[in-house]
């Protein structure tokens, strides 16, 4: 999904639990966070995708997690398949440092993903869906995207 932003001519700053997957991105371009956290200050749009509900919870609220790096006005995208419970709890605690939140789960797995052709099921607000939709669509400079 990074490679194929950075191939749109998107600006990443990257961060991975493993840190060693995300060497080829800074290779390619994108720039490396040493923590959600770090990565969300330099950001104005976080995209995550976690395996599981409690790593979802770790990367976006915990003790280095998104919430504390992000901006007032910033929006979180966030790609997993969790708990919806979860998922409002933690957009409810993004929401007390006013960052918007998307619940955006995708279907289609790696082969989708590296091909730029993902299912994503976007819930939230209309105009953070809008501000969004570049970056879900991976078309920033792709003049020939389908519309």
């Amino acid at each position: 999904m990074c490679r194929n932003l950075l191939d749109a001519g998107f600006e990443l700053t990257v961060w991975n639990r493993t840190p060693g997957r995300a060497d080829d991105l800074v290779e390619a371009g994108a720039m490396r966070a040493d923590s959600p956290a770090a990565m969300a200050e330099a950001c104005d749009i976080v995209i995550s995708c976690v395996s599981d509900t409690p790593d979802v919870e770790q990367v976006l609220a915990g003790d280095e997690g998104v919430v504390h790096g992000a901006a007032a006005g910033s929006l979180v995208i966030d790609c997993s398949t969790i708990s919806p419970d979860v998922t409002r709890t933690i957009a409810a605690r993004l929401a007390e440092r006013r960052i918007e939140m998307l619940d955006a789960p995708i279907s289609g797995g790696s082969e989708g993903a590296a091909q730029g052709t993902l299912s994503i099921m976007v819930g939230g607000p209309v105009e953070q869906f809008e501000r969004a939709r570049p970056a879900l669509r991976g078309d920033r400079f792709d003049r020939h995207a389908r519309r």
